[in-house]
């Protein structure tokens, strides 16, 4: 499998030792086991319809066994280094607003994914590794088994390390109508404001 490598703008502004520690490279995360989704169009194309994204925006979603979203919340990543640890605070934040933790569990039965809408193309950028660092920690901190991480670009929507995509949703494309009937009632979601965690580490 390969993997295609751009700058990242944010990433420019990350310090050695952040770059170092707080990301994963493409390989890593292919290596971490991380659960397939049987339809990853449906997960996109559902999250994109409730949330409507921007560029800029990171939406994490928490799927039951047989995929449904039980609760997810978006919010707009201020500019800043692209710092795992940042991205750790900011999601760990939303899960705690959404959905109660498991970790009284031995094994984790509920899975967290990320979409994040960016500028840009489709391949991986050192940004995409601090979310998936980021992801990764805030999973296990709240006893969440680690999912996917999606990217939305102009060119449409990719599951990183596992070489699936689409055209659309696109950051270009309108939502698509809402299956409510497939849907679980009263999904919570929080919107558009960044979350205090981002806030105080971009005015450091």
């Amino acid at each position: 499998m390969t993997f295609g490598f751009a700058p990242s703008s944010a990433a420019s502004l990350s310090t050695p030792a952040a770059s170092a520690t707080r990301l994963l490279e493409p390989a890593e995360w292919a290596a971490a086991g991380i659960p397939l989704l049987r339809n990853p169009r449906e997960v996109v194309s559902g999250l994109h319809a409730r949330h409507h994204p921007e560029p800029a925006t990171a939406i994490v979603a928490v799927l039951d066994q047989d995929e449904r979203v039980r609760a997810s919340a978006s919010f707009t990543r201020r500019p800043a280094p692209a710092d795992g640890w940042m991205f750790r605070n900011a999601l760990l934040s939303q899960l705690r607003r959404v959905i109660p933790h498991d970790l009284r569990r031995r094994t984790p039965v509920r899975t967290a994914v990320l979409l994040y809408c960016r500028d840009g193309d489709a391949r991986w950028t050192e940004e995409d590794g601090a979310w998936m660092w980021g992801l990764r920690d805030a999973c296990t901190l709240h006893g969440l088994r680690c999912g996917a991480y999606i990217t939305l670009t102009r060119d449409g929507w990719q599951v990183l390390g596992e070489g699936r995509g689409g055209r659309r949703p696109s950051t270009d494309s309108a939502p698509e109508p809402f299956a409510t009937a497939e849907a679980p009632p009263r999904i919570p979601r929080t919107g558009g404001v960044a979350s205090d965690v981002l806030r105080r580490a971009a005015a450091r």
